[in-house]
């Protein structure tokens, strides 16, 4: 027998508490927890077990066919980008054209091109020779550095695909990848100037940290292979091909330009990351001396981390589904609407609540997408691509000792916990809650 509308609501809720602390006090992988949530909200809202399992698999399926080969093919590329030296290379080269007076915003715009295809993770590691070098030389805090990297790649790791969160977030909500990609830049940057040089610079002065001690002992093994790094605009054509194509595409079928047809072909999302994969391989792989069976491990080896992102995507789709098939979603989007709360106040807050409790910002943006997807597709006034960005914001919020990114600046920044509180957590609070008011701001203005 199928629940009323209430119950649906605190079944819901309480599919969400369970999904955290499996997450949290079980230490269940997020995969795992999401199908458990998904089983027990389908079950207990009176859906025939049948049917449940159904819901779990379409939505599955769903969501991983929008966006796993653009998961796949983004990994990819950022894995040569990596490989070649190409980061490093491109830092290098805004350094020599801004001048070491302005290094902060040298750093930071190329920490946002490079952040464009590779994980946070990676990219920051990559950098981190170059914030060790700059603090050395100019006796200055690592801080002044490290945090407008830093503050560049977690705000284009959470609002820009192909990277996982955003990515499949669009999907879940049926956004425009091309406009969603060109939207989450635009946000992005001002998130990632008011977080690293507004506040990044300022708190630098007030805490001087020196150079760690890490950076002497991964000094060694700072080249990762003895072929030259390839020349700066290869690595920008490599990073910047895509958006260019898929923007022309986009740019296309609004203004109905001429040869629509094939700027459409060449701007689907698949399609540019595929040439820009091409011209990667070509150029930093056989380009560089490499044989084809590296070249084919190296694509093998930028497939490995995904492998847990795609399935937390999957099981994010059947969790939207099971909301969606159980009645809940088409109900609490009549209560949303007549409530007169702005859906993308809601898609903050629920995000930025979930990145705060566990931690992750792909689960926090993945979860409330597969939350909010059945609740707003219904209400007039709002794109979903707004909605992606609002969620993507709100699961840049506040990060602290249980996300892995606080640790990863802990440690390559040589910090106290209290000083990463004060440095890191801190601008990740300013870079969300600015990104949510030029969201806002764009909404009131442009829909």
């Amino acid at each position: 027998m199928a629940a009323d509308g209430t119950t649906l609501i605190l079944l819901t809720l309480a599919s969400v508490a369970l999904l955290l602390g499996l997450i949290l006090i079980v230490r269940m992988h997020a995969f795992v927890a999401l199908l458990a949530a998904s089983i027990m909200l389908g079950l207990t809202a009176g859906m025939e077990p049948v049917k449940v399992a159904e819901a779990i698999k379409s939505g599955m399926g769903d969501a991983l066919g929008k966006i796993a080969i653009i998961l796949a093919l983004g990994a990819m590329i950022g894995r040569f980008v990596e490989y070649s030296g190409g980061g490093r290379v491109l830092a290098n080269w805004f350094l020599g054209k801004f001048g070491k007076d302005r290094a902060s915003w040298a750093v930071l715009t190329a920490a946002f091109v490079i952040g464009l295809p590779i994980f946070f993770d990676v990219a920051f590691i990559i950098l981190a020779p170059v914030i060790w070098n700059l603090a050395r030389e100019s006796k200055k805090s690592i801080l002044f550095f490290g945090l407008p990297i830093a503050a560049a790649l977690t705000v284009t790791h959470a609002l820009v695909p192909p990277h996982p969160a955003p990515a499949a977030a669009a999907a879940t909500l049926g956004a425009d990848l091309g406009k969603t990609i060109v939207y989450g830049i635009l946000v992005s940057i001002p998130m990632a100037v008011a977080g690293g040089i507004f506040y990044g610079t300022r708190i630098a002065r007030h805490i001087f940290v020196p150079v760690p001690a890490i950076a002497e002992t991964l000094a060694s093994t700072d080249d990762k292979t003895e072929a030259p790094p390839p020349q700066v605009r290869l690595v920008v054509t490599v990073l910047l091909l895509p958006i260019a194509l898929i923007f022309a595409g986009t740019a296309a079928q609004m203004a109905d330009l001429p040869g629509k047809g094939y700027l459409l072909f060449l701007g689907d999302p698949v399609i540019a990351l595929a040439v820009s994969l091409l011209l990667a391989v070509l150029s930093m792989g056989f380009g560089r001396g490499l044989s084809r069976d590296r070249v084919t491990s190296m694509a093998t080896e930028a497939l490995g981390p995904i492998c847990s992102l795609l399935l937390i995507t999957g099981a994010g789709g059947s969790f939207k589904q099971v909301i969606n098939d159980c009645g809940v979603g088409p109900y609490a989007g009549n209560l949303l609407a007549a409530s007169g709360i702005p859906p993308l106040v809601v898609a903050y807050l629920i995000a930025a609540l979930l990145r705060i409790a566990q931690g992750s910002a792909t689960v926090a943006i993945i979860t409330a997408a597969g939350i909010l997807a059945p609740i707003v597709q219904n209400i007039p006034g709002y794109t979903p691509e707004m909605l992606v960005l609002a969620i993507a914001c709100g699961g840049t919020m506040l990060s602290h000792v249980n996300d892995s990114g606080f640790w990863i600046v802990n440690q390559y920044l040589g910090l106290t916990v209290p000083q990463t509180l004060a440095s890191w957590s801190v601008m990740k609070i300013i870079v969300s809650l600015v990104g949510f008011a030029v969201v806002m701001a764009a909404q009131a203005v442009w829909f």
